[in-house]
């Protein structure tokens, strides 16, 4: 676990690490589909995944690990129709209003930098006019993840 998350319970970390796998699954599950590409994008993403504190690499060095395995076995907790999905999952993510001024400010705003980025990118990797890295309708309602408030702003 990361030093970033000292205050937290074991409970709570453990949602810090969980959220990034529940952003790809409601921006690539928003239209009813998560399909190949929207996986492959979410993967890639935490591979990418940049940031300058230890506690972000942390992060997502262990995000990554099977990726693609964890994804699955948090989807399966959640109803297979979108709408009912989308609604439980907007409320967990809900959950980081309160976790994230609980860790440290500059950990707290590139967390939050970071979900932003993964829900841009697999959002834009399937979906608008012919597939074409734009946005779609179903995926623009939760993009900029309206459910989370900005640390910076607090």
């Amino acid at each position: 676990m990361s030093t970033q998350f000292g205050s937290l319970s074991s409970e709570d970390q453990e949602f810090m690490y969980k959220a990034p796998i529940l952003v790809a699954i409601l921006i690539a599950g928003a239209d009813g589909d998560i399909d190949r590409s929207e996986i492959k994008e979410a993967i890639n993403q935490t591979k990418k995944q940049r940031g300058s504190s230890q506690g972000i690499l942390d992060l997502y060095q262990e995000v990554r690990v099977d990726f693609e395995d964890k994804l699955k076995i948090v989807l399966q907790a959640y109803p297979v129709e979108a709408t009912q999905r989308n609604g439980l999952i907007v409320e967990e993510l809900s959950m980081l209003n309160t976790l994230l001024p609980k860790v440290k400010p500059d950990f707290a705003k590139e967390y939050y930098k970071s979900i932003c980025d993964l829900a841009m990118n697999v959002a834009k990797s399937s979906g608008g006019l012919f597939g074409m890295k734009s946005i779609g309708a179903a995926e623009a309602k939760y993009v900029k993840l309206p459910m989370i408030k900005d640390p910076s702003t607090y």
